[in-house]
């Protein structure tokens, strides 16, 4: 993925405005719900099977680190992985 190294670029670049990347994976929210339609359901069925958090990721687990990132004025060039640990899946 290129984005947290432009992240890690940018925050040089840009200093001393900093620059941090939250890298979200599927958040069940009616917006992401809305392209699987009747899939939805067998969609967190199979997340809460094989994601290491045994949950789907909510709205609260992007918002606590979006916060975090904003109030720790001492980060820049951070990549958040938000995905329930999907990332470690293999085959996922």
């Amino acid at each position: 993925m290129a984005l947290p190294a432009l992240v890690a670029v940018l925050a040089l670049e840009a200093a001393p405005v900093r620059a941090n990347l939250i890298a979200a994976g599927f958040v069940d929210t009616p917006l992401s719900a809305r392209p699987l339609g009747d899939r939805l359901e067998q969609r967190r069925d199979r997340l809460r099977a094989t994601l290491p958090i045994g949950r789907v990721v909510q709205p609260a687990d992007v918002a606590a680190p979006a916060v975090h990132l904003m109030a720790d004025t001492a980060l820049t060039g951070a990549t958040y992985d938000i995905d329930g640990g999907r990332q470690f899946v293999p085959g996922e």
